[in-house]
């Protein structure tokens, strides 16, 4: 019988029936895991506000969640409460920790410049990290450096987006799990019935509504479109919420084209997004590599993405999506331009191009690999 402890930031709420539900991607992921341990323990934080339609509920009683404090934030004020609560996180930690037989702490977080020093130089049970930020992100935040560098010069082993010339020994390249075999087939029959009309384009964007995910950036290329090029889109779908909904809201009221604002969706009305539309939009200033990514390719979205860290391993221009850099304007138009002009041969070529990889994103892949090439070190 084996025990993994997970330990990460990822937001957990209570819901009105009193229903224990946290961020779909990663609750998913881990209901996934009890494929390869019998008992799960998520240390996580718990946020008292009321939950989004993303979130999930766990799956099975194996899986038991110990709530953290909710913390985290840009400002001051929340940066000295994560100094301020450290204790209190770390002797939940401690606790959790001494009952377990392995641990993965998912980083780069803010919890992280205290709770990785102490696994590092307190903890002798067996364990690894997962780092799903971008590995080789240049200017980051210094919490996000500091956990890096950490990683580098330290000896368990790390799982990070993307295969670098230069990453350590005990660095792992594996990627982002975020497909079920089910899923997996229904991207092979949506891909197979999927096709390009001029005039019935849609395209989405799935993520945070802000700035820093590129939505200001995909509005302004779409908004700088000719009255013929707009008219050969059906729709835009905008998946996800933020604090700067009103701002999009009023920014694209005014136009011709045909913006929908969904909100927070459920998994399967995301996925449902996916098959409608012909491309997904991420001109992001930071990521690793999205599990949207791979989602939406798998329902035949083409990616119109920043070239960031690892992503252009997984996409190459013109072959099976279009990539942004540098991440301005123009260029967004550019390639947006490029998908509105695509012949429907083209279309369905780029869609069916390297269809093997989304294997690799499958949990079944995943917890393969964990499995004989991670735990079976141990």
């Amino acid at each position: 019988m084996s025990t993994l402890t997970i330990i990460s930031h990822t937001e957990h709420y209570k819901t009105q029936d009193g229903t224990l539900v946290g961020l779909g991607s990663t609750v998913t992921e881990i209901n996934h895991l009890l494929a390869v341990f019998d008992h799960i323990v998520h240390v996580a934080m718990l946020h008292d506000t009321a939950a989004p339609t993303s979130a999930m509920p766990y799956t099975s009683n194996r899986i038991r969640f110990v709530a953290l404090p909710a913390l985290g934030g840009q400002g001051i004020k929340d940066k000295l409460a994560i100094v301020w609560r450290a204790p209190t996180v770390l002797k939940i930690i401690n606790s959790e920790i001494n009952k377990t037989d392995y641990f993965q702490f998912r980083a780069p977080t803010g919890i992280g410049v205290f709770v990785m020093p102490y696994l590092l130089l307190f903890s002798s049970k067996k364990g690894w990290f997962k780092y799903a930020g971008n590995w080789k992100q240049d200017n980051a935040p210094l919490a996000y450096s500091f956990q890096r560098w950490l990683l580098k010069n330290q000896k368990r082993k790390v799982t990070i987006n993307g295969f670098w010339e230069d990453q350590p020994p005990q660095c792992l390249s594996f990627e982002n799990p975020c497909l079920t075999s089910e899923e997996l087939k229904k991207g092979q029959e949506t891909r197979k019935h999927k096709s390009l009309e001029g005039q019935d384009i849609s395209l989405c964007f799935v993520g945070r509504l802000e700035r820093e995910k590129g939505l200001d950036l995909f509005i302004e290329a779409l908004l700088s479109l000719t009255t013929a090029e707009a008219s050969k889109l059906k729709a835009i779908h905008i998946v996800g919420h933020g604090n700067d909904l009103e701002h999009y809201l009023n920014k694209t009221k005014r136009s011709e084209l045909h913006f929908i604002f969904h909100g927070f969706l459920s998994r399967t009305e995301v996925h449902a997004i996916y098959k409608q539309s012909h491309a997904i939009v991420l001109p992001s200033a930071s990521e690793g590599f999205p599990k949207v990514i791979s989602e939406a390719m798998n329902y035949g979205c083409l990616p119109i993405v920043s070239n960031l860290s690892s992503i252009a391993q997984y996409i190459s221009e013109d072959v099976n999506g279009f990539l942004l850099y540098p991440i301005t304007l123009e260029n967004l138009v550019t390639q947006i331009r490029k998908l509105l002009n695509l012949s429907t041969e083209s279309y369905l070529n780029m869609i069916h191009s390297r269809e093997d990889q989304f294997l690799k994103f499958t949990y079944t892949h995943y917890n393969d690999r964990l499995k004989y090439e991670l735990l079976s070190n141990y």
